[in-house]
């Protein structure tokens, strides 16, 4: 037995949707014109639309223009979609042509039918409420989904800001725990000069500050929206009360700090606001790349790799390798900053793309934007949680690199010059003995000296000090 339908109509004619459904026929070309990406809208910029048409339907009640009973209940119904009660209705795929206007109309039917229901009536009353004439009076798709994009954003950049203050946190421990553990530093990954692993902890948690600084800094960015200059930022159809109150209320929703474009035409056509965020997520991205390859770098082997520290096991790393433990995590977040940096050239490509009056790829940029912003939250969380907080250093290891090899010998040349400092190396290199006996045993350095000079506390030293005041 079929189930019940009811019957819809718009500009192209009638078509019947389920009857329970709270999506309508505009919903349904939708999803039969869009099947690509198989991915629904990200749900955090859902629940910023439903913020969005909370506050201008809120405006439409103080300004008299929606009566109370109904503008009410589509408050209510917008309430419910920002706290993500409604997701399941929102079917549009990510991807969509449009410039956004099939979520913006997936979301007119589903708080317009929710809004029927709450006051008692039939879904698809639209002659009480209508997802056009009420749900989307005084709006147009080209304002509020950018103003949606922006809250949604806003809301991602805090989450992730607090993932890189967790990631900061847990390598600013290490720093401190891990401060008196020598080791060899390298430069163009060929031995350098000493340094400890406290002080390689502590410049990995200095570029997650940078990045956090950046983070917190660009919400600048996305603060200023075009939320009632509806089709092309002129304000057609609104009227100028509502233009310069809207904004008011969504802040008062949002609780950020949002402000109405001074030229709403402007902020309608152009969307380089984030291209611009987006190249401060892919520094980060940047940063986690980097960081997440030192650490597979130094807990490598662990027998024939540097072996220097040593990860948590996360589980078996081999289906046909006996005791085969893998660094996944690192290999995973390095896989999630690649994808931020590709997310960042579409997000360029779709921005520079914009014609005219309108950018039509805006569905695009909100996919990739968000799709970084959760990518790298959840990285920042899942590599300080099981990985950085867990990292050991294997200090045998790291004491056999300093005496076995040469890095040591720059710290030993104010004492006993290149020429000897060369010897040395020489006869490291020849296999006559490890640094440490071979200076001593020349008797150019005692033990005692020796120890200083490739100490944790000299080796931490910014430069060094003439004899006298050591």
């Amino acid at each position: 037995m079929a189930s019940p339908t009811r019957t819809e109509r718009d500009l192209l004619g009638e078509r019947e949707v389920p009857a329970s459904a709270l999506w309508g026929i505009h919903t349904l070309r939708a999803v039969e014109n869009f099947p690509l990406s198989g991915r629904r809208t990200a749900p955090a910029l859902v629940h910023a639309y439903g913020l969005v048409k909370q506050a201008c339907a809120r405006t439409n009640r103080e300004l008299g223009s929606l009566l109370a009973r109904e503008s009410q209940a589509i408050e209510m119904a917008a309430a419910e979609m920002a706290e993500g009660k409604l997701d399941e209705h929102i079917l549009v795929d990510a991807l969509q042509g449009g410039a956004g206007t099939s979520l913006n109309m997936n979301v007119n039917e589903v708080l317009a039918n929710r809004a029927l229901v709450l006051l008692g009536r039939e879904l698809g009353d639209y002659a009480a409420i209508d997802p056009l004439d009420h749900v989307n009076m005084h709006q147009s798709t080209n304002d509020t989904y950018p103003t949606a994009l922006k809250v949604a954003a806003i809301a991602g950049l805090r989450t992730l800001e607090a993932g890189v203050v967790e990631l900061q946190e847990a390598f600013q421990r290490k720093e401190r725990e891990l401060a008196d553990v020598v080791k060899v530093g390298r430069t163009e990954l060929q031995d350098a000069v000493l340094t400890t692993l406290g002080r390689e902890m502590g410049a990995y948690a200095e570029a997650f500050t940078r990045d956090r600084w950046r983070i917190y800094k660009c919400e600048e960015r996305l603060r200023v929206v075009n939320l009632g200059g509806t089709a092309i930022g002129t304000g057609l159809g609104a009227p100028r009360a509502y233009i310069f109150h809207v904004v008011d209320v969504l802040r008062e929703l949002t609780g950020f700090g949002l402000a109405r474009a001074e030229n709403l035409v402007e902020a309608t056509q152009n969307a380089d606001a984030f291209v611009e965020v987006s190249g401060i997520l892919k520094a980060c991205a940047s940063s986690l790349w980097k960081v997440s390859s030192d650490l597979r770098l130094l807990s490598s082997g662990p027998s024939a790799g540097l072996g220097e520290i040593r990860l948590p096991p996360r589980q078996a790393g081999s289906s046909i390798m006996p005791g085969k433990v893998n660094p996944v995590v690192p290999e995973a977040v390095t896989q999630a900053a690649m994808q931020v940096i590709a997310n960042d050239l579409a997000i360029t490509l779709a921005v520079s793309s914009g014609s005219l009056e309108l950018n039509p790829f805006l569905p695009l940029v909100a996919d990739a934007l968000l799709g970084s912003l959760e990518l790298l939250a959840a990285s920042c969380r899942i590599l300080a949680r099981a990985c950085v907080s867990g990292i050991e250093a294997n200090v045998d290891q790291c004491n056999a690199h300093v005496h076995d090899g040469t890095a040591a010998l720059t710290a030993l040349v104010e004492r006993i010059g290149h020429a000897a400092s060369n010897d040395l190396s020489r006869a490291v290199a020849a296999g006559q003995g490890s640094l440490r006996d071979l200076a001593v045993g020349r008797g150019l350095l005692t033990v005692e000296e020796y120890n200083h000079l490739t100490s944790p506390g000299r080796v931490n030293q910014l430069g060094h000090r003439s004899k006298e005041s050591e």
